[in-house]
């Protein structure tokens, strides 16, 4: 009788070690998905989220990803710099946040020096090169929307006078900017200007009020914050522009000649989706036009028929082969 009381008493303890082991277990590890719900995502922004152009963008996709897929979500805005995106990822860390988007290049490096201290989180930047396992980058393959983007602009100058106004020399879409305008224009000349920011407005609006007064007629203003109080310059002379990043025709139909449009709020949700069913890969991913994120927004009822037709069939041909018309 006593043996068999005894064997119990082992077995209850053993039992009891079982289910003490397991719980321990899983409170000591990562949060996952589970019901194919990605549970707490987290977003850094440099600067804010109500710039209405590239910020707007991210908390938008943010809001895309918590209604999709019934996410818990979280943001911090004016991350500028690695010891602020530190303490930042160390607080959604701290929530049980398993994938963090850093809205800008400039999280690479950020990302970069943190990365190894979280393995059970997956980081998200754009525009850079990644390099750590659990980093990726997804980069806006922006030369072929600059080059569309061109061909509206010198189709419809009047002056022969066109600018850009954009933040920093290694942006494509300038260089697409330009070639598409010669492409559409060879008598067109374009004169390219460098913020040195994406938010400093004063110099911006400093460069169209030049170029104005030297008789352009069409600007690009290729950058976050300024892209609004450029456009709005533009129309109070009755002068035209070419969007940025957003459909930005509601700024006026009769100014706004379409816009070079990136669907960042589309690509945080199929990054979500690609991070739910396992998928999300480390290192550098390019998406374009083929990939429904990149297109060119609302044609102005200025421009054409016969035009929009044109510059609709080259796009649908780039989709299909990767060239552009000038290939």
């Amino acid at each position: 009788m006593r043996r068999k009381k005894e064997c119990c008493m082992l077995m209850w303890r053993y039992t009891y070690f079982i289910f003490a082991l397991l719980f321990i277990l899983s409170a000591c590890a990562p949060a996952q998905l589970s019901s194919g719900n990605v549970q707490k995502v987290g977003l850094l922004v440099s600067d804010t989220i109500d710039d209405q152009v590239w910020g707007t963008k991210g908390y938008k996709g943010l809001l895309r990803i918590q209604a999709k897929f019934d996410a818990q979500v979280f943001y911090r805005e004016g991350v500028n710099s690695k010891a602020a995106a530190a303490h930042a990822v160390k607080q959604f860390h701290q929530k049980g946040v398993t994938l963090i988007f850093g809205h800008g290049s400039e999280y690479g490096e950020y990302f970069d020096e943190i990365a190894d201290q979280y393995p059970n989180i997956h980081f998200v930047f754009f525009n850079g090169e990644a390099k750590k396992k659990n980093v990726t980058s997804f980069n806006f393959a922006g030369h072929a929307m600059g080059f569309f983007g061109g061909m509206v602009a010198g189709h419809m100058t009047k002056t022969n006078k066109i600018g850009v106004i954009a933040a920093f020399e290694w942006q494509p879409e300038v260089d697409g900017f330009f070639e598409g305008v010669l492409y559409e224009n060879g008598n067109a000349h374009v004169d390219v200007q460098y913020v040195q920011s994406w938010d400093d407005i004063d110099t911006a609006i400093a460069i169209a009020e030049r170029m104005i007064a030297e008789g352009v007629d069409v600007v690009y203003p290729a950058g976050d914050k300024f892209s609004v109080p450029v456009i709005e310059k533009m129309k109070e002379h009755g002068l035209y522009a070419i969007g940025y990043v957003t459909d930005q025709a509601d700024l006026g139909e009769r100014t706004v000649l379409t816009s070079t449009v990136q669907h960042v709020d589309a690509l945080y949700e199929l990054v979500a989706k690609k991070f739910i069913d396992g998928e999300l890969t480390s290192g550098t991913t390019y998406v374009d036009f083929q990939d429904g994120v990149v297109e060119l927004g609302t044609f102005s009822p200025l421009v054409d028929k016969p035009f929009q037709q044109k510059i609709t069939k080259a796009i649908k041909r780039y989709k299909a082969t990767g060239k552009l018309p000038n290939e």
